[in-house]
């Protein structure tokens, strides 16, 4: 189950935060994904309209995975949101749960750089 669930996070993050493809996320998040985050709203098109918008204002936004580690359903993700010019922008640890190979809860901490 850990291996299945970390293939779906990283297929999740590179066709959504670093190819930009905002439908992907109907293939890998359920629609009543749970958001802990407060500046995004509740569900799957909650998450969709917030990166879309996102997305529109950078262009160039990308998460690299540094880290994954995942046991049973649960899963955490530690991230740098790198700029063109090479420049660590953000780290980000994300954490889900998930169901049935879904992303189905979240959770994430930021960490602002210089």
């Amino acid at each position: 189950m850990e291996e299945r669930n970390k293939e779906v996070i990283r297929r999740f993050y590179q066709e959504f935060f670093n190819d930009h493809v905002v439908k992907s996320a109907d293939q890998y998040v359920r629609e009543d994904y749970i958001q802990h985050n407060p500046g995004v709203e509740q569900g799957r098109e909650g998450l969709k309209s917030a990166f879309a918008q996102k997305f529109i204002e950078c262009p160039e936004f990308c998460l690299q995975i540094q880290m994954l580690i995942a046991e049973n359903d649960m899963a955490a993700v530690y991230l740098k949101n790198i700029g063109p010019d090479g420049v660590t922008r953000c780290r980000v640890v994300d954490i889900y749960r998930l169901e049935e190979g879904m992303l189905a809860e979240h959770w994430d901490v930021l960490q602002p750089c210089g």
